[in-house]
């Protein structure tokens, strides 16, 4: 498996770890019926988005390293610092 194959492995099962968290907070929502205990787990996934993104980000970049203008990463690095600094409260 070449390195570019082990990044995007990496980065897909993150995505899908994220995935099957969300899942999990969904079905929690329904079982506890409570608009109160609803309102907390989603709190807490809004704590868990942007984690992930940045996680699956980095490592998107770590893989791209070398390959691409130093211009150009710094830029997608700069994108993904303004997603972060815009989505926070």
């Amino acid at each position: 498996m070449s390195g570019e194959d082990k990044t995007v492995l990496a980065m897909a099962l993150m995505r899908m770890l994220s995935s099957l968290v969300e899942v999990s907070a969904a079905i929690l929502m329904l079982r506890f019926g409570k608009v109160v205990t609803a309102v907390r787990i989603n709190a807490l996934l809004g704590l868990f988005g942007p984690t992930i993104l940045l996680l699956v980000t980095l490592t998107g970049v770590a893989g791209l390293a070398g390959k691409i203008a130093p211009a150009r990463l710094a830029l997608i690095i700069a994108g993904v610092a303004l997603i972060i600094a815009a989505t926070r409260t």
